[in-house]
């Protein structure tokens, strides 16, 4: 799904010209419940306060003023996602002053940012406890809290992730998600198209082995086939580890630099699942397997906190969760381009599966036997779903790892603590995506600001590597 992809990248590239589309969904999310009652979001602020009603007239008054809570913050962390960082180590007088701009803002919250402040740092939880009572309205929203991290709501640090899925917009309309046409595919081919028109040269298929440098300065890159490139400018748009760990000789970096990227976590206990089915499954709560609203969004599994926090005790302790925490997107109920026609397919993002079990490594038993569970709670929402698969492709961390170089499985190339954010992205002092080697500049997740698929940092790192050259 898309919303966070920066609205002047698509401009400056003019992608739509490339072919990109975002489709909106409407609703943005469906929770089933077990009693047959269920929750849709994201059909309009009349309409949503009406859905919340059904479980609470309280929560359903709350809502509108929740959401302009986190507009409020929006307005003030929006502007900073293509902001350079400053270095805090050795700042110029002109990035204090840039750096001063968000304190100022901040201050412009006035009572509110003692709330701005515990929604970039604290946990979900207690927010969500403290602005509604109805367990199945705080246990839909908690679930945007932990996409990607290897927490549970009540654990600082959520509410930001919380915080970072309400940013964004499709179409221009502010906080709506969308699918691409085509799937994902169809946002880093229309980059592509725009690229190829302004002389760019995209190889495929070229795994860079090795980043060449001389005396602290980047000289090129090497490939595992032989193959050499020379150049005075490097981009990299891997995590931070490959980057630094694999790539680069670790002699041509300072000590406290290696240090500071060997202490980033990328904890991580996300399990990926792509099924392709017969029919879109047909929820006890809202029957049908044709495409309706109870398919066009995200599909919520999850009745309350509790249950997040008892799927997240079981990973912490190295096991993978006994009822995992699901949230399914079958986007070809919108696009039909993305699977044969009467066909559908269903993205499962699920947790928690640790990278690393307790009684050893990931197996092949033990991703299916995974896999089941989550399957088994799809199924007890929408009996007959099991019957409707045709296919499916499990991807843990490891295999995240392994087939697309997200150390330890991170989605976000590092998580997304506020020790790892803004100017401390990668490192304190190297957060303006240059690095101590000369010409290389790092332009992924793994930089301000994190992951998401913004662009943002690609965006950022870019002019920073033009006023380098200028």
């Amino acid at each position: 799904v898309n919303s966070l992809f920066r609205p002047e990248i698509i401009r400056d590239l003019r992608l739509d010209d490339y072919g990109f589309e975002a489709i909106e969904r409407n609703p943005a999310s469906f929770s089933p419940f077990l009693d047959g009652r269920y929750l849709m979001l994201g059909t309009g602020s009349s309409r949503d306060v009406e859905e919340i009603a059904k479980f609470s007239r309280r929560d359903a008054q709350r809502y509108p003023q929740y959401e302009a809570m986190l507009e409020r913050v929006a307005s003030v962390v929006e502007p900073t996602l293509t902001q350079i960082p400053p270095n805090l180590v050795h700042p110029t007088l002109a990035q204090l002053l840039e750096a001063g701009k968000m304190g100022r803002a901040l201050q412009r919250l006035g009572p509110g940012m003692g709330e701005a402040i515990e929604v970039l740092t604290g946990a979900a939880r207690p927010i969500l406890d403290r602005w509604f009572e109805s367990e199945e309205v705080k246990g839909t929203i908690a679930t945007d809290a932990i996409i990607g991290a290897f927490m549970a709501p009540s654990m600082p640090g959520t509410a930001y992730v919380l915080f970072h899925h309400v940013m964004g917009e499709t179409n221009g309309k502010r906080g709506v998600w969308s699918y691409v046409r085509g799937g994902m595919g169809g946002l880093t081919q229309a980059l592509a198209g725009a690229a190829r028109d302004l002389g760019v040269e995209i190889r495929t298929g070229a795994e860079v082995a090795k980043i060449l440098t001389r005396n602290s300065r980047v000289k090129g890159v090497a490939l595992a086939g032989g193959e050499e490139f020379s150049s005075k400018h490097v981009a990299s748009g891997v995590d931070c580890h490959l980057t630094f760990e694999k790539l680069v000789d670790a002699a041509e970096l300072p000590p406290e630099f290696r240090e500071a990227i060997a202490r980033i976590s990328y904890s991580s206990a996300s399990c990926k699942i792509n099924v392709a089915l017969e029919r879109l499954p047909s929820f006890s709560a809202l029957p049908g397997h044709e495409p309706g609203p109870q398919h066009f969004g995200t599909v919520h599994l999850c009745p309350d906190q509790d249950f997040i926090e008892r799927a997240y005790d079981d990973a912490k302790y190295g096991s993978f969760s006994r009822e995992p925490v699901v949230e399914c997107t079958m986007p070809s109920s919108l696009d039909s381009t993305v699977a044969p026609p009467g066909k559908h397919l269903m993205s499962m993002f699920t947790q928690y599966a640790p990278y690393t079990l307790r009684d050893g490594p990931w197996t092949d038993a033990l991703r299916n036997q995974y896999a089941d569970r989550c399957f088994d709670m799809v199924e007890r929402y929408a009996p007959g779903f099991k019957d409707s698969v045709i296919d499916r492709q499990i991807l843990t961390p490891v295999d995240l790892e392994s087939t697309f170089g997200l150390t330890g499985g991170s989605i976000f190339q590092g998580a997304m603590p506020l020790h790892q954010l803004f100017a401390f992205r990668p490192a304190a002092g190297y957060a303006s995506y240059t690095t101590p080697i000369r010409g290389l500049y790092i332009c992924g997740a793994a930089a301000h600001p994190g992951g998401g698929v913004m662009g943002a940092a690609g965006w950022n790192a870019a002019r920073v590597m033009l006023r380098g050259r200028g």
